[in-house]
């Protein structure tokens, strides 16, 4: 195990860190501090775990730095186990059902369970990076989840609740068979959400660009790109854009259309 950034040996200052843990409520952890978990299947690749339900989530995030020859060829996934693999940098090629498809930095693929990822790095100079999510499926009768292969280039831009300078982007279908979404939403500087929100659902969030002021459980806390944001069911949220002049951008999960279990 090792520091993701690789920054080691002894600072030159005091021994602090930005990140926030308050498990089952909300966590907010930078880049700096994350450390490289050795995972089955993953070779020549740096893997960070973020989510887990360890903190009090249903599922887990990662987040995966592909090396030369980066990969998993093993399969991530399986049997009742649904995934979602989002590029953040570079290039990378996937294999589903035999088949395979190359994803550049946008581009993002949904596995439904009991159907195996596997992925390599194209580009033998350059590390690719990935978000990596996994989450165990909830069925109901009649319906059923397909494989997505996308980028965000062909998707819809649509106006958050009518606000010109917020912007979401819907990542995966809206209909039943798929009991999760995953999102981009995007503010302008000065932006913000039109109310502090409150809610059953729970998310993991990736900066993707920019700055912002996030209000985790009426505690605003300032973050920025690189940072990864875990809120829990019922955890108020929302957050302002700030900066000059960069866009404040997330990709995030969130679980849907579904009842609650008794």
């Amino acid at each position: 195990m090792g520091y993701l950034n690789n920054n080691t040996g002894y600072v030159s200052d005091l021994l602090q860190s930005r990140a926030i843990i308050k498990k089952d409520n909300y966590a907010v952890l930078p880049p700096d501090g994350l450390v490289k978990n050795t995972l089955p299947g993953f070779e020549h690749c740096d893997v960070t775990i973020l989510s887990s339900p360890k903190l009090g989530a249903s599922f887990v995030d990662y987040l995966v730095t592909l090396h030369a020859h980066g990969q998993n060829q093993q399969g991530f996934g399986g049997e009742s186990i649904e995934t979602f693999f989002y590029v953040t940098k570079g290039k990378v090629t996937i294999k589903i059902e035999g088949k395979n498809s190359t994803l550049t930095e946008g581009g993002y693929v949904y596995c439904p369970p009991g159907i195996l990822l596997h992925f390599i790095n194209d580009n033998d100079m350059q590390d690719s990076q990935a978000f990596l999510y996994k989450r165990r499926y909830q069925a109901i009768s009649g319906y059923a989840p397909k494989v997505v292969i996308n980028h965000r280039n062909h998707l819809d831009k649509i106006h958050y609740e009518g606000m010109e300078d917020v912007i979401v982007e819907d990542l995966l279908p809206t209909d039943l068979g798929f009991d999760m979404n995953f999102h981009v939403l995007t503010f302008k500087p000065g932006a913000c959400h039109g109310y502090i929100e409150t809610h059953v659902q729970e998310h993991g969030a990736l900066v993707l660009s920019g700055e912002g002021v996030y209000n985790f459980d009426n505690e605003w806390v300032p973050v920025k790109k690189g940072d990864y944001l875990f809120m829990a069911a019922y955890s108020p949220q929302a957050c302002y854009a700030v900066g000059r002049d960069k866009e404040f951008s997330y990709i995030y999960s969130k679980d849907c259309n579904r009842d609650v279990e008794m």
